[in-house]
């Protein structure tokens, strides 16, 4: 058993740190273990024994590159971790709520200022509720919830409907999905425009950093 087997980070949990480590290859497997390390929070030697933990699990694989370091690389099933991870880290962690409203807040306010009144959130739950209490008092109306697996009619208040062809034209989409995030960012990519498509940093959803809204920057 290696140090990461057993122990987190003492100021990250187990799950929060295999999670970071994670968003850190996804994002850019390229850079040196010193420098993910870093963007981690965690100790150069505990970086390593996760690194090594998580290949050794073939969630991502490792290449070795010139001067002596290597390149990373997050596979499908790393891929598909890292969800569970999100989706397991969101439901239980307090510090989520607060980086939730947060962001939220920062987001519709976003959307306010470039015009954008009318959204749709993707996605039933926790974070759709606290992104509903955001919009309050806000010139940015919610129109409905989008969730073709929930069963309940109504959530904060918003009706909650199964796709998006049951509401009315929308300026944006925002994704409050925390079961599938990626899979669920990556279908509306597809046909909603970047600059009409957002998501919450803290949901650590992968994609092109070009295509961010100028307010989303992933801690």
């Amino acid at each position: 058993m290696t140090p990461a087997d057993s122990i987190g980070d003492e100021r990250h949990s187990d799950t929060d740190t295999t999670l970071r480590i994670l968003d850190a290859v996804a994002r850019d497997g390229d850079q040196s273990q010193r420098a993910m390390a870093g963007e981690t929070g965690v100790a150069l030697g505990l970086a390593n024994a996760y690194l090594r933990r998580c290949a050794r699990k073939g969630w991502i694989k490792m290449r070795e590159a010139p001067a002596r370091r290597y390149l990373y690389y997050i596979t499908p099933q790393g891929f598909a971790e890292k969800a569970r991870l999100t989706a397991e880290y969101l439901s239980t962690s307090f510090d989520m709520f607060r980086a939730a409203r947060g962001q939220c807040d920062e987001m519709i306010a976003a959307c306010d200022r470039q015009g954008i009144r009318k959204i749709a959130l993707i996605g039933a739950g926790d974070l759709a509720e606290v992104a509903a209490l955001s919009a309050l008092g806000s010139e940015v109306e919610i129109v409905a919830v989008i969730d073709p697996k929930s069963n309940q009619p109504r959530l904060a208040g918003l009706p909650v409907v199964r796709s998006l062809d049951e509401i009315g034209p929308v300026d944006a989409v925002v994704v409050t999905d925390i079961v599938e995030p990626q899979a669920t960012y990556e279908a509306l990519a597809k046909s909603w425009p970047a600059g009409q498509l957002f998501a919450p940093p803290l949901l650590r959803i992968a994609h092109d950093t070009n295509d961010r809204p100028p307010w989303d920057e992933t801690p």
